[in-house]
């Protein structure tokens, strides 16, 4: 777990230097760090997302995680853990409570930012929901949770700490310190793949890894996306394509077993 640990403590080191640098530049400035952010994760969730070794697996991957995200309403329900993050930590007051005692029930506070100028604003609960994504999805936190699980080599989750660290930086810069509580997010799913590592790492072999990484790639390309301002996407609701090109690779031997191919 020692590698958890560090990869979570370079998040917030990397968070906090990014809100002490945002203070102290004009607007334009965040405007233009959130923008590379934006077109940075764009560029690495397209290099990522061509990793695949299967197209089909992963259209379909991404169609039925689509379907499946969004009836479970996945993007909402972490803007909701992030709201709960927010009220409990920053002490800031629940905005549909408050809302509802002026009279009016219309907000929705689990909702993505209004974009404004092209750009989202800055919103606790949408900065810990991209920073979380961003983070957990990618075969550096799968493989690096294994070897350290099972081999104790902490080499890949300490690379991942030290890139994850200067990301952090320009998310907090321009997105705010929800980025900073995506820890929590690492912490839980580093955590949990680093204790469970002993009984799945048979499972997983380079043709998995590959599709999980296109997969997770598409992902960030929807954040990117996002960050730029091109389109309001609720990302969050692509996250069960990851499981869904895991399902179809472990399920490949059994298909073609049973077809005789």
């Amino acid at each position: 777990m020692l590698a958890v640990f560090v990869n979570c403590a370079a998040i917030v080191a990397g968070s906090v230097i990014g809100l002490l640098f945002a203070k102290k530049i004009p607007q334009k400035i965040t405007d233009a760090i959130q923008l590379a952010c934006g077109l940075v994760s764009f560029v690495m969730g397209v290099q990522m997302a061509f990793k695949y070794q299967n197209v089909v697996y992963l259209a379909l991957a991404l169609i039925f995680g689509g379907i499946v995200g969004t009836a479970l309403d996945i993007d909402g329900k972490i803007l909701k853990v992030g709201r709960f993050l927010e009220r409990v930590f920053l002490k800031k007051p629940d905005a549909a409570a408050s809302s509802n005692s002026r009279g009016t029930n219309d907000l929705d506070d689990t909702r993505a930012p209004e974009f404004s100028a092209g750009k989202p604003q800055k919103n606790f609960a949408y900065a810990f929901l991209n920073a979380s994504v961003l983070f957990c999805v990618g075969a550096m936190a799968i493989v690096g949770s294994f070897k350290a699980g099972i081999e104790g080599d902490y080499s890949i989750i300490f690379l991942k700490s030290v890139l994850d660290g200067f990301i952090a930086i320009g998310f907090a810069a321009a997105m705010g310190v929800g980025t900073a509580f995506s820890a929590l997010a690492i912490f839980v799913y580093q955590g949990a793949l680093t204790l469970l590592a002993i009984f799945i790492h048979q499972y997983v072999s380079d043709s998995l890894l590959a599709e999980i990484t296109g997969s997770g790639g598409a992902l960030i390309v929807l954040i990117g996306i996002n960050l730029m301002g091109l389109k309001k996407i609720k990302t969050a609701n692509y996250l069960p394509a990851v499981l869904f090109s895991a399902l179809f690779v472990l399920c490949e031997p059994f298909v073609r077993g049973l077809f005789g191919l």
